[in-house]
């Protein structure tokens, strides 16, 4: 069994999945809620955090976990998956060089992310776990353009460590964050192979699955799959590893998939995101204890808001703890969200969460 340590010296058993609290809130919850969820962790978005609050003002506190007086495991992107997104969009401005990120955040506003200045950041916020800026490779780049963001990831990897380092010198190991390294390369497996090798060699011990964990199916241009095969390569490419994060993976069988692989870290915006949408998930068993996720389909989907469910006396799940299953109806849920009330959406992420932690607490079952 392996463990996940906290800067705070707590030692979390993993796996564990992260729900993203970007701009450190998990929307219409406060740290109380999510902690009664039993969830042990979130993840803030750098980028987010850096141009809403900025520097100054979150350096007046003891870390990111103080502003929001959370307990628990924090962990931060780099912030590059957005400020990639940003450039690399269709109506995209700006451009990435060796250098970093060139972008527009406003009009009339030229910013430029970096390797370095996203380390600074991270290790500001105070979080556990911090990530190495990086170039994400488009699915449907060829292997030429996804050569050129694996060696820009790398170069990027190197000026982040050589500033971490920096950084944290004279600092114990234990008591320093853990330090992702992502590894990028699409679809060409051979790319992916080289990029999680040379990250090993510049030092790194925690490595991430980077880019759209999805691949086109062949002759079905617009069917997409979970890419099983980058997350084999990646698995097999390290011999040694702490953590290995699946970055931004969510469904509930692809994380299953993934742990199979050794993957033990997770996160995804998905069930928060579903559940102000009135899709819950839902286990597809009598009771907690009948939970069997090596199942096919161990689980479904319950749309909240559908008429019907007015008339509903039931709990959402018998195989769930959480403070919507023990104590209110499907009725009165189908209402709350009828009248468009606020604690619908409080009470249906609740209830996400808890299946996700839910679905933690079975895997550590399953791996010892």
């Amino acid at each position: 069994m392996k463990f996940f340590k906290t800067l705070k010296g707590k030692k979390l058993k993993l796996p564990l999945f992260f729900p993203d609290a970007t701009r450190a809130v998990v929307r219409s919850l406060d740290s109380g809620d999510i902690e009664n969820t039993q969830t042990k962790g979130i993840l803030v978005n750098t980028y987010h955090l850096y141009r809403d609050l900025g520097e100054k003002n979150i350096g007046r506190f003891d870390g990111i976990s103080q502003i929001m007086d959370w307990k628990g495991a924090i962990i931060s992107d780099s912030g590059g998956f957005q400020v990639m997104s940003i450039v690399k969009s269709k109506d995209g401005n700006g451009k990435v060089t060796d250098e970093g990120v060139e972008f527009f955040p406003t009009r009339k506003k030229k910013a430029i992310f970096n390797p370095e200045k996203s380390i600074e950041i991270q290790l500001l916020m105070k979080t556990d776990m911090i990530v190495a800026l990086d170039d994400f490779t488009q699915p449907t780049d060829d292997y030429e353009a996804a050569k050129e963001t694996v060696d820009r990831t790398l170069y990027w990897a190197k000026r982040s460590k050589k500033i971490f380092d920096k950084k944290t010198k004279g600092i114990n190991s234990y008591d320093k964050p853990y330090l992702v390294g992502v590894i990028q390369g699409g679809k060409h497996q051979k790319l992916r192979k080289l990029c999680a090798e040379k990250l090993a060699e510049l030092g790194y011990k925690s490595f991430g699955y980077g880019g759209w964990p999805l691949r086109q199916t062949q002759g079905k241009p617009d069917e997409w799959k979970f890419d099983y095969e980058s997350a084999k390569t990646i698995s097999e490419s390290i011999k040694k590893y702490e953590i290995l994060w699946g970055l931004g993976i969510g469904k509930p069988q692809e994380i299953v998939g993934c742990h199979k692989l050794g993957f033990n870290v997770f996160d995804c915006v998905l069930p928060t995101r579903d559940a102000r949408h009135g899709r819950l998930y839902v286990y597809n068993a009598d009771s907690i204890d009948k939970i069997d996720v090596t199942k096919k389909d161990f689980y479904s989907f319950y749309t909240a808001s559908k008429v019907i469910n007015l008339k509903d006396k039931s709990c959402v799940s018998k195989a769930c703890d959480c403070l919507l299953c023990r104590r209110y109806t499907k009725a009165y849920l189908a209402h709350l969200f009828k009248i468009n009330d606020t604690s619908a959406y409080r009470l249906a992420t609740i209830h996400n969460l808890r299946f996700y932690s839910i679905l933690m607490e079975k895997l550590k079952e399953r791996s010892g």
